[in-house]
């Protein structure tokens, strides 16, 4: 499981030319599910999101979580996080994991952040989706949960 982590100060979701859902002050989850993928990856990816200190402190350091500083987060589900063009032009998406797979870790996904008190918006699976942001900083962060080890 991927994820691609946005500080922002903006983002939201358009669908068919609505706003779908926005969040302000917070972060951007992009998350691509493989074919590998259990609800461990969830678990481990969500305690990772909701600790991790990329918000400035009163010192302006990265100190402080989306929670401490009671951001939202706006989570997308982008199975092109598994594109690999690697050897060709055209990116191979064998290894994103099928929506009868993925559905239910990505609900599962939304259930664990949930559970955290913070305010959790997300994108429409397997929908077209105009998404639009305004990243802080810039600040970007990737986690593969498959590079984690277990004392993290």
């Amino acid at each position: 499981m991927k994820v691609v982590i946005q500080r922002v100060i903006t983002a939201s979701v358009e669908i068919e030319g609505a706003i779908y859902s926005s969040i302000h002050n917070g972060l951007l989850v992009l998350l691509g599910i493989s074919v590998d993928d259990e609800k461990e990856d969830v678990d481990l990816l969500c305690k990772k999101i909701v600790g991790l200190r990329i918000f400035s402190d009163e010192n302006g350091l990265m100190n402080l979580s989306v929670k401490e500083i009671n951001g939202q987060i706006l989570l997308v589900s982008q199975f092109t996080l598994y594109g690999d063009a690697n050897k060709r032009n055209r990116p191979s998406f064998i290894h994103a994991a099928r929506p009868e797979k993925a559905i239910p870790l990505y609900e599962y996904f939304i259930q664990q952040l949930n559970m955290n008190d913070i305010v959790v918006c997300t994108g429409k699976f397997g929908a077209d989706m105009k998404v639009s942001l305004t990243n802080d900083g810039p600040v970007t962060i990737i986690i593969d949960s498959k590079k984690q080890t277990n004392d993290h």
